[in-house]
């Protein structure tokens, strides 16, 4: 497989800047087992749903891990934290015109510092003065995603988030889980329809587009997930009733097949670097809601895998032809697992 084959042009009018006014207004494209396409609201998710099914989000919160500093110099540069190492210290990345040496000493808002200790594929090690989740809260921003090219506001802390959301730690959203109200979900439950949890918290990888040519000599960033024993359970006791595993979001799949890599779902902490490309054979689950995704994303070739390289070829263009809104703020699919589609 090639990079080129995942790729297709967007108008940019479609990338979804702004979140929807309500939650469950979005569009919804549908994909069934066959193949067949159909149009619908988000809420019509509930036709679609089976007295049985387990729908399996994904917990993790958001943090305002976007920092505005300068240097010494008065120069201003930007830092987004990627992962909290502990209390004081976090790996990130650092916008600037000259790449920062050891020791080097960032200032935010002259109240805080942090100065660079080390530099690891491509993360830089900040030792900060202050408990960065008290300097995150104080002044941290909401790290909207590169294409939405503008400044964070009130909106997005409420709505670049999930209502589920407990455990903090990503700095992207999952992003299939801002179509949930509270009130669809209580319709969910209502329809005997199990609810579980796992924990994946995004990083900014997810937004890396695949460099190289063939896509099996791409190196797949690692993000930290968790999966636990009530899980486990939970999945053995929808395969005995013959229900089906839905996954809301790549990032819920990603922890269950990464949990799954024995064949049966196990208590699972620790990191995940699955690349998930066609050819890749499902364990777990059985349908997938998800947004729209990148070009040439690894996102974008999870997604094939799952429902077929022609499908979602088709399921792209006729999206785009309708005008469905795209990416994290965008509309959302339900796939129906497609093992055997092209």
């Amino acid at each position: 497989m090639h990079r080129n084959d995942f790729t297709y042009n967007l108008p940019d009018e479609l990338i979804a800047k702004y979140p929807t006014e309500r939650r469950a207004d979005s569009r919804l494209l549908v994909v069934n087992g066959d193949g067949l396409i159909e149009h619908c609201q988000f809420p019509d998710l509930l036709e679609h749903m089976r007295p049985g099914d387990l729908m399996v989000f994904n917990n993790t919160q958001v943090i305002r891990a976007r920092l505005f500093g300068k240097k010494g110099t008065g120069g201003r540069l930007e830092v987004l934290i990627e992962r909290i190492l502990d209390s004081n210290t976090a790996l990130a990345h650092i916008r600037m015109s000259k790449t920062p040496k050891q020791e080097f000493k960032i200032y935010f808002e002259d109240r805080y510092t942090a100065i660079v200790s080390d530099k690891r594929n491509g993360l830089f090690t900040l030792n900060f003065d202050t408990s960065i989740s008290q300097i995150l809260d104080s002044i941290g921003h909401i790290p909207l995603p590169p294409y939405i090219d503008r400044e964070d506001n009130e909106i997005d802390k409420l709505r670049y988030q999930t209502i589920y959301a407990r455990r903090p730690g990503a700095v992207a959203a999952p992003t299939a889980g801002l179509h949930f109200d509270q009130q669809l979900l209580n319709s969910i439950k209502s329809m005997d329809v199990d609810i579980g949890f796992v924990t994946l918290h995004v990083g900014s990888g997810t937004f890396q587009p695949v460099r190289v040519d063939r896509i099996e000599d791409h190196k797949m960033h690692s993000e930290w997930l968790e999966v636990g024993k009530k899980l486990g359970r939970q999945i053995r006791e929808t395969r005995l009733r013959g229900g089906r595993v839905i996954a809301v979001g790549t990032t819920s799949a990603r922890c269950l097949e990464t949990a799954a890599k024995d064949g049966e779902t196990k208590e699972f902490r620790g990191y995940t670097d699955l690349f998930i490309y066609p050819g890749y054979k499902f364990r777990v689950v059985d349908a997938l809601i998800t947004n729209f995704h990148l070009p040439e994303s690894t996102l974008l070739m999870l997604v094939s895998a799952f429902a077929g390289c022609k499908t979602i070829k088709q399921v792209y263009r006729e999206a785009i032809s309708k005008r469905y809104r795209f990416y994290s703020y965008g509309d959302a699919m339900f796939l129906a697992h497609r093992p055997n589609a092209d």
